[in-house]
């Protein structure tokens, strides 16, 4: 499903990336880890073409993507979550999650004008997916509410829904659990393997390495914008180089 094969990213000479290169396969949930400042978002970023890489190629389905815009590659089916919050605090809690749907809205201002009965139709269609989506995440009683007066967990779930929403080919999931308490933390790991099992393909970074050996089918790991490991959680678990960098030092912070 994805590809990178020596992505390099530096920003004023300092490298964030340095030759990464793995793969996300089709159908699995793949875990990105690694210490603060390991180059994780950067990476997502890249993937995303919310930045270029310097050098390196991002592969999605066998076609470069590296370098494209990101309105391109969400058209080709790349959906992400953001590591903060990226919300319309004004909008309502469903309208935040339709602009999920902007691909599939129409692009023509005058049809828009004359609200053509097809048209109509369609709103209306995409308006009942955006309904299921905060069905699947328990937001649909609360669909007409103003994102923003919503507590922090379940901003972070309208974001899920927005980036499930469209049925994207590949999801880009960047700390999802971050700031939830455990029962939030608990119920949005349930969607997820729920997503799994539907086949979705998925690329989580995240730091709760619980969540992390639960779900992931394969994890990868960064350091100092490195890939240092790539396995099973059971491989990376005992990889000697992943307990110095990483694990190591949760242990010896706790």
């Amino acid at each position: 499903m994805l590809k990178l094969d020596g992505v390099s990213k530096n920003f004023g000479g300092l490298p964030a990336l340095s030759e990464v290169s793995f793969t996300v396969p089709q159908g699995q949930l793949t875990a990105l880890i690694g210490p603060n400042g390991a180059g994780k978002s950067t990476l997502i970023n890249c993937i995303t073409g919310v930045l270029q890489p310097t050098r390196g190629a991002i592969r999605f389905r066998d076609e470069e993507i590296a370098g494209l815009p990101p309105h391109t590659i969400s058209r080709r089916g790349v959906a992400r979550t953001f590591q903060n919050l990226k919300i319309f605090p004004r909008l309502t809690v469903l309208d935040n999650v339709l602009t999920g749907l902007t691909n599939e809205g129409g692009s023509s201002m005058l049809m828009a004008m004359l609200r053509l009965p097809y048209l109509r139709h369609r709103e209306r269609r995409l308006k009942l997916r955006a309904l299921e989506a905060l069905d699947r995440f328990q937001l649909a009683d609360k669909a007409n509410w103003p994102a923003g007066v919503l507590a922090y967990g379940d901003k972070k779930r309208v974001e899920l829904a927005r980036a499930t929403v469209g049925n994207p080919q590949l999801l880009l999931l960047d700390e999802p659990v971050a700031g939830l308490n455990a029962e939030e933390s608990f119920a949005v790991g349930e969607q997820l393997k729920l997503l799994r099992s539907s086949g979705h393909t998925m690329l989580l970074v995240e730091h709760d390495m619980d969540l992390v050996m639960q779900l992931a089918d394969r994890v990868v790991v960064l350091d100092s914008g490195k890939c240092i490991a790539v396995g099973t959680p059971d491989e990376v678990r005992r990889n000697p180089l992943v307990l110095e960098a990483y694990l190591g030092r949760m242990d010896a912070t706790a």
